[in-house]
């Protein structure tokens, strides 16, 4: 890769003003990779200096205009998806067939469900004399994880591309060489020089540098709840805008009318996609009480079919998860767990079995765990979940309500309408009945301590941009 020492900045690959750097480390097998700059704020300044310089011309382009770019980004973005999953692969371990078949993909998802929103989406309407109009927000710093990269720098580029805003990117500094791809790929596709610019760093130096810039308009932050609260306070005193997706603790509610079978294994083996690595992930899972123990064996088996492993080894279906400190950070959550009383049904602590290096970890599953539990109440953002029992519906919408957060939900149940009723009560910003995916061109976004603002299709597009009246504009 010939850009890890390097930032994009208004259109052209430059060196950094400092000297720092940082390895990036294969999480399978805790080794280097790559060497990467690291941004102070003369270069955020910079990014955003080139940012600002392009936006007038940028924002001045037509809906048409943009549309051809994007449909020119994805034409390259096609073209190098080999790239872009094998860099994923190495830098945090997604399966190869993961990366190719999801987090390479949902990229390309997001740039496809823009097109579609900006194709269709209304800039101006008349309401009596008055013109309302709608017009790009201005300058933005993104600031995006290293868990599914791709589909979160894309959920926020895309958007703002189709706006007619300019935008520095940082990635995060655990998995940026997908970033620096992403680069690349908008590079070739003929974006305007200074629309979109990379300054790669860590959150402290870069990612406050950008969110407090008084020139930066916009912050958009993907990330931990206690980062988004940073992020927060220093873009407080410019008053920008704050879009954020932050935390979850998702409830998984099987309802007592669902096919246990199908709905438990499914879930148990769908939660640990990513290495339990999705700030949705279904973590706790709601199961009527008097049902445990048939809950609990179904889960046996489901974890038996679960196959961790290198990254590109056949048959893997769960990878490491991506550092030491997250390895650390979910053995601690697990015995925590143990410590405080739930019954530990399947995994525990320490590496799998014949793995002696990598970040790998145990699918793990605890059982009889009440809502005050440590393990139900904080992300542990690995493949760990817990089976909670729940007295009745009013108890289980109950349970799944007690967090701090609200960003996903999940309800099973075999009356559609009872699912629709129950999905209706809870306090979260998604809700998947029945198993139900993710839609490209839906609302990702959550309540509470999980964030403002939502992402993906025309409702990303709407936060890119500012709402002018123009009073007295329609008379005759």
């Amino acid at each position: 890769m010939d850009h890890t020492q390097k930032f994009y900045i208004g259109g052209t690959w430059i060196d950094p003003i400092g000297s720092k750097t940082l390895e990036v480390i294969n999480p399978a097998t805790e080794k280097p990779i790559a060497t990467i700059a690291m941004g102070n704020e003369q270069d955020v300044d910079l990014a955003v200096t080139a940012a600002r310089t392009a936006f007038d011309s940028f924002a001045s382009t037509t809906p048409a205009e943009r549309i051809a770019l994007l449909e020119k980004i994805i034409e390259v973005y096609k073209r190098r998806m080999k790239d872009l999953a094998g860099a994923v692969t190495s830098e945090m371990g997604a399966p190869t067939g993961l990366a190719e078949a999801a987090q390479a993909p949902a990229g390309l998802g997001h740039f496809m469900a823009t097109l579609d929103a900006l194709e269709n989406f209304t800039f101006e309407e008349k309401i009596d004399t008055t013109t309302v109009v709608r017009e790009p927000v201005g300058v933005c710093a993104f600031i995006t994880p290293w868990n599914w990269p791709l589909n979160q720098i894309v959920a926020k580029v895309a958007p703002a591309l189709a706006a007619g805003c300019t935008m520095v990117l940082k990635p995060s500094e655990i998995a940026p060489l997908n970033a620096i791809i992403f680069a690349e790929i908008l590079d070739e596709a003929g974006v305007p020089a200074g629309v979109f610019n990379l300054v790669n760093g860590d959150g402290l130096t870069v990612g406050t540098a950008l969110s407090a810039h008084p020139e930066v308009d916009m912050v958009s932050f993907t990330g931990s709840t206690r980062a988004g609260v940073e992020v927060a306070k220093n873009a407080a005193p410019t008053v920008k805008r704050v879009a954020q997706e932050l935390g979850g603790k998702s409830a998984n509610i099987v309802l007592d009318d669902a096919d246990f079978e199908d709905v438990i294994t499914r879930d148990v083996t769908g939660m640990v996609v990513n290495s339990g690595q999705s700030c949705n992930a279904g973590s706790r899972i709601l199961i009527p009480a008097d049902r445990m123990d048939e809950a609990v064996e179904i889960a046996k088996k489901a974890a038996a079919t679960i196959v961790v492993g290198a990254p590109d080894a056949e048959g893997t279906t769960v990878g490491p998860v991506v550092s030491q400190a997250q390895f650390d950070k979910i053995q601690g959550l697990i015995q925590k767990g143990i410590d405080e009383g739930g019954t530990l049904v399947v995994g525990g602590t320490g590496r799998p079995d014949g793995l002696q290096e990598g970040y790998f970890v145990k699918p793990t599953v605890f059982a009889d765990v009440t809502n005050d539990m440590t393990i139900a109440q904080e992300e542990i953002f690995g493949p760990v979940m817990m089976f909670i029992g729940y007295e009745d519906e009013d108890d289980a919408v109950r349970i799944a309500n007690d967090t701090q957060y609200g960003l996903a939900g999940m309800v099973s149940s075999g009356n559609p309408e009872r699912a629709r009723k129950v999905a209706r009560r809870m306090r979260t910003g998604m809700v998947h009945l029945n198993g139900a995916p993710l839609a490209a061109n839906a609302p990702f976004g959550g309540y509470k301590q999980s964030g403002n603002g939502r992402e993906f299709g025309k409702f990303g597009l709407e936060d890119f941009l500012e709402v002018k009246a123009i009073f007295g504009d329609n008379q005759n």
